[in-house]
């Protein structure tokens, strides 16, 4: 099952994609990415379906795969942001790119029958996958395409209004910041997705150095961005108290060691246990994983000979 799901994105690739096209395969591919990690504490991944009875490995694959056009497309309007844009012309891509997850979200509840694998994702990777596609100023202004350059270009976006979008979705994440008045996925990317670029990627970079595997370099990231993230899906399943266990636990897996080590290993699984005893699942930080997995494919691809 595995191939199968890869193949559409490898035949893409072997036709010389556009940007666009390249740009939308490396979200779908941070994304299968991200579902297929292991062990992640409470998640969905290859071995678990973690706290979910609704949701597996293959449904998170099914569903990231069906979201490819959207990001190809939400890619596509991106390119037409420009350096020094006019406020109406960026309100006018705002709302454009919103009309546009709106109607990925509807394909992904298609796809999965209706069940949400991705609404958080779309947000975010949607926001980043546009702001990617941009023309800065380079050569000029080179840091405009680093991850920093690209999350900024996002927070923009993001805190641009969208006259269409409904005020209120009843979702349960939008209800958990009501209720604890945090700022869940809109705060973060209106902030410039701070979790992605100033947590998961230094760590991400910190555990490759050392030597770490992958995985455990990824699962450190992850872990990283739930020692400090308001998950509002851990907040609106298990509350406050649910929330600081995650947040514990995940400190406490990276002080042992992080996923390299023995000791951090032994207490993940104790961790990923707890959660789902609790019923709760720390979605809003697999989505960040997933957006940092695809900064860091464009970094590697602008520089593949870098280690970072």
């Amino acid at each position: 099952m595995r191939e199968t799901l890869a193949m559409p994105v490898a035949r893409a690739r072997r036709a010389t994609p556009d940007l666009a096209e390249r740009l939308g395969e490396h979200v779908v591919a941070a994304l299968i990415e991200e579902a297929t990690l292991a062990p992640k504490p409470g998640l969905v991944d290859i071995r678990s379906r973690g706290a979910h009875h609704d949701l597996d490995w293959e449904l998170m694959c099914v569903s990231a795969l069906a979201l490819q056009p959207t990001f190809t497309e939400l890619a596509r309007a991106g390119q037409e942001m420009q350096p020094m844009q006019s406020l109406q012309r960026m309100q006018s891509l705002r709302e454009r790119i919103g009309a546009i997850g709106r109607d990925g979200e509807a394909r992904m509840l298609d796809a999965t029958q209706g069940v949400n694998t991705h609404r958080g994702a779309i947000w975010a990777l949607g926001l980043l996958v546009t702001a990617a596609a941009a023309d800065p100023v380079a050569p000029a202004n080179p840091a405009d395409r680093t991850p920093h350059g690209i999350a900024a270009r996002a927070g923009a976006l993001a805190r641009l209004p969208d006259r269409h979008a409904p005020a209120l979705t009843g979702n349960k994440g939008e209800r958990a910041c009501l209720d604890y008045n945090v700022g869940g996925a809109r705060g973060q990317a209106q902030a410039g997705f701070p979790h992605v670029v100033n947590v998961a990627l230094p760590e991400l970079s910190r555990s490759r150095r050392r030597g770490d595997s992958e995985t455990a370099a990824r699962l450190n990231a992850l872990l990283a961005i739930m020692a400090s993230l308001d998950d509002t899906c851990v907040l609106a399943r298990g509350g406050p108290g649910a929330l600081a266990e995650l947040q514990d636990g995940a400190r406490r897996v990276l002080a042992l060691g992080g996923a390299a080590s023995l000791a951090g290993r032994r207490h993940l699984k104790l961790l990923d246990r707890r959660l789902v005893e609790l019923h709760v699942s720390p979605g809003g930080a697999a989505d960040l994983l997933a957006a940092a997995l695809f900064l860091n494919r464009l970094h590697r691809e602008a520089a593949p000979t870098t280690q970072a």
